[in-house]
């Protein structure tokens, strides 16, 4: 919402008078034919700009003032740039110009005019359009072009490549990679006019001006004949000395003995140094927009004077080597091989700066990403990268603030390790080993790993033995900043489950909120000390500290799966956690297990067997009692449990009877009723449902009776006594499916109908006397008794009541009832209505 003052300004913008807006126009006009814009003129343009967005509706501004605003852009105060492309991105430009990028437009190319010109190209046409113009102003000879102009055309380059890459043409494209050649390989190595001593020998070829004067230096010593000679030869020297270029320099203060990168310092950079840099900048996204992958036998070619030593050539790329001169595109290719090469023996310098330390690091990432590129191209250029990469792998590995370095060199493993045939067990390790389990608090790290391992999880996985082995270690990211990566875990979860891990896995998703509760300990062990705000001591630290527990924090802990599938003394672990169950990290990271575990049941239900099918029933049914005291996330665990259950059953009715005992034991329990009702209800049902010969042969009567036995003494118990203390009365629910489950198994065994017939005969008795001490709500107890009644009719015809209790699927499948698309539905509401009305 505006404030009052803001909205009264709009409104007035808004309901300007045609006529007062002409006059507005005239009298900027005059202001800006002044010799000397005040602040007068900048009240206007920031009025014109507030008139020209309040609308909806795109004005043309006179063609007198167009001009006068757009030579603003070109104004050596950046105020007066950015008022001018503000005002003039919100109007039409004048009829006849549009798309017209001519060699003054370009000529006055800055940041604010390239947004103006950008904003300004409707079409896919004009962009082409501007990117020829652009080029043709890098084709253009340097002192035809402004410098400053120059130094914004790459980045407007990029942009547009950005949004259409279709834009060039082939001889475009050629010309670009001739010209980044040139940026990146042969910028001046001597400072440019902000160093002291740049005198007059700078320039972009300076370092081959220097070899004549030290020539002609010494043909004037050589060559002494009087006085003025010798004044000559003084004059030479004063020259040599105060006049001489001064090289760029590295990061560690030595002077730079190889070609101009963009880790070379000096007191001032010429033109194409800044070209230098702006290429280094756009380099890989050019690679990966244009150049396609060949199985060229491009090598450098035999007039690089900088060719880098100590490389390692393969038997291939030694044996395609060729005095010919490449072509552009695998020229460039070369020249930003060895261009990424000196950056990385440049990083292994001394930097004086933490930020030049920071520069070094950012260079070193853009570095690796663009060997991988070329190295995607051209095979042959793996063997002579791999060296470099592996000694720069041995040279960061053992310090972690290069982590962030070391996963573009991961990703070169990845991607050429297997070609090079070279061993990637200690990347792989300190990926999925040291990295989350020492930075998992570093959220830079925890996106761009995460990053890493959804770009490449088909590679991971196919290659990568140890990647499904380090969920444990992985899951720490989760566990400690749940919100921000939840994520990237949806999509990396379902690769993680295997026939292996599942049952781990599963375990330790459960766990997920005692590892956030332990993450935290471990942190503020090591950097405060552990107590509440007011001052009362927490006993968690000391658990945690405590070495008679230290192996279940351990457990959790732990980096790779395999070393069990959880432990047991969870309930004592829950113990030691209980007043973490509030902490924040802790209640953000169990409202994502639900979440978590629907995309792990989804996943295993795909390809799973019904031996891992019953294992995980197992342990649903084992953990719905042991999970960390939260009670919200309880009821969501146990709302996921049963769900799913029901969804294993359906698919696979002989885990039933393959689970019969557990199923029953926990059925059996009338504890079960009052603290997990969501899932116990759903155990009771599938018992019910599945537990017959028509789902499996090996269901026997004595199972049926066991069962039924079972569920009888739980129905009986809970309605005939009063609820334990501090539980509530069992929900309505519960009670009537577990009649309906009798049900169910009786009409199976026509022995059993007896028993329950006289139990629900018993109910409406007893129900008749009013309130009951196990049933709060009438209305509840109403719908136990009708729903009692029901099933004790249909018993009465134990055929009816087998067939409408337990339907064949021949029956239950088609659902006529429900499908729309036949005469049933409506039959059936024709009939319900007549009957209704008598």
């Amino acid at each position: 919402m505006y404030s009052h003052g803001a909205e009264s300004l709009i409104k007035q913008a808004r309901e300007i008078q045609e006529s007062e807006l002409q006059k507005f126009y005239s009298r900027l006009v005059k202001l800006l034919q002044g010799k000397e814009l005040g602040h007068e003129t900048i009240d206007s343009l920031q009025r014109l700009h507030l008139i020209l967005s309040a609308t909806k509706y795109t004005r043309t501004l006179p063609p007198e003032l167009q001009k006068k605003v757009q030579s603003l852009l070109s104004s050596p105060k950046e105020h007066f740039q950015v008022l001018s492309s503000a005002v003039l991105r919100e109007t039409l430009p004048l009829s006849g110009q549009e798309g017209n990028y001519n060699q003054e437009n370009i000529s006055q190319l800055n940041s604010h005019a390239a947004v103006l010109l950008l904003s300004q190209a409707g079409s896919r046409a004009d962009l082409s359009s501007l990117c020829a113009q652009l080029l043709r102003s890098l084709e253009s000879r340097q002192s035809e072009v402004p410098a400053h102009s120059l130094t914004h055309t790459l980045p407007i380059l990029n942009t547009i490549l950005t949004l259409s890459p279709e834009c060039l043409t082939d001889d475009h494209v050629t010309l670009l990679n001739k010209k980044l050649v040139d940026w990146l390989r042969y910028a001046s190595i001597t400072q440019g006019g902000g160093a002291s001593s740049g005198g007059f020998f700078t320039g972009p070829r300076s370092r081959q001006v220097s070899n004549p004067l030290h020539f002609s230096i010494f043909n004037s010593f050589t060559n002494v004949k009087s006085g003025e000679d010798i004044t000559f030869c003084c004059f030479v020297v004063y020259l040599c000395v105060f006049y001489q270029p001064v090289p760029t320099a590295e990061l560690d203060g030595a002077v730079s003995g190889d070609f101009f990168t963009v880790l070379c310092v000096g007191q001032g950079f010429t033109e194409d140094q800044w070209m230098n840099v702006y290429s280094f900048s756009m380099l890989r996204h050019w690679l990966l927009t244009y150049h396609s992958v060949l199985s060229g036998n491009g090598t450098a070619d035999t007039d690089d004077r900088s060719e880098v030593d100590g490389s390692v050539v393969s038997i291939v790329s030694a044996t395609s080597s060729s005095g010919r001169l490449l072509p552009p595109k695998e020229r460039l290719r070369e020249k930003s091989f060895q261009y990424c090469l000196r950056l990385i023996e440049q990083s292994d310098r001394k930097a004086h700066r933490k930020t030049d330390t920071d520069l070094q690091k950012a260079c070193l990432v853009e570095a690796v990403c663009i060997l991988d590129c070329v190295c995607e191209e051209d095979a042959s250029l793996v063997f002579r990268a791999f060296p470099c990469i592996k000694a720069l792998f041995g040279r960061l590995s053992s310090d972690l603030s290069f982590a962030r370095v070391l996963l573009p060199i991961a990703q070169f493993y990845l991607n050429h390790g297997e070609m090079a045939a070279v061993d990637c067990e200690s990347v792989w390790k300190l990926v999925f080993g040291r990295f989350p389990a020492e930075l998992f608090n570093d959220h830079f790290l925890a996106h761009e790993l995460l990053r890493f391992l959804r770009l490449n999880l088909k590679s991971l996985q196919h290659r990568v033995p140890q990647y499904t082995r380090s969920f444990p270690n992985l899951l720490k990211f989760l566990a400690w900043d749940s919100p921000a990566v939840v994520d990237d875990f949806v999509d990396l979860l379902p690769s993680l489950v295997t026939a292996g891990t599942a049952v781990e896995l599963l375990h330790t998703l459960l766990d997920l909120p005692c590892l956030s509760a332990t993450l935290v300990l471990q942190v503020r062990s090591t950097c405060l000390p552990i107590s509440e705000p007011g001052g009362r001591g927490l006993q968690s630290p000391d658990a945690y500290r405590n070495p008679s527990f230290r192996g279940l924090f351990l457990f959790l802990l732990r980096g790779d799966a395999g070393s069990g599938d959880t432990i047991d003394r969870l309930s004592t672990l829950h113990e030691l956690l209980a007043e973490t169950a509030d902490w924040p990290r802790v209640v953000q990271c169990a409202q994502t297990v639900p979440l978590l575990l629907h995309i792990f049941f989804n996943t295993v239900i795909t390809g799973a067997d019904e031996k891992l099918l019953s294992h995980l029933i197992l342990v649903m049914l084992e953990r719905s009692s042991l999970l960390l005291n939260i009670p919200e996330y309880n009821k969501e665990i146990q709302r996921v449990f049963s769900s799913h259950l029901l969804r294993f059953c359906k698919l696979h009715p002989s885990l039933v009877v393959d689970q019969s005992h557990e199923l029953l034991e926990f059925a059996g329990a009338t504890a079960n009723v009052y603290s997990k009702e969501g899932i116990y209800t759903h155990v009771v049902w599938v018992l019910g449902e599945y537990l017959s010969v028509s789902c499996d042969s090996r269901c026997s009567v004595r199972l049926i009776t066991s069962c039924f036995e079972a569920l009888e003494a739980v129905l009986f118990e809970i309605t005939s006594s009063v609820p334990p203390p501090g539980a509530d009365c069992p929900a309505p629910r519960v009670v009537t499916t577990l009649m309906s489950a009798l049900a169910k198994l009786a009409s199976r065994s026509h022995d059993l109908i007896p028993r329950v017939s006289l139990f629900l005969s018993k109910l409406r008795t007893l129900t008749r006397g009013g309130s009951v001490a196990w049933c709060s709500d009438e209305e509840d107890l109403v719908a136990i008794v009708t729903r009692g009644e029901e099933l004790w009719s249909l018993l009465k015809a134990p055929g009816v009541a087998q067939s409408v209790l337990t339907p064949p699927p021949h029956v239950t499948t088609p659902q006529w009832h429900r499908d729309t698309n036949v005469a049933m539905p409506l039959r059936l509401r024709a009939l319900t209505s007549l009957t209704h009305s008598q």
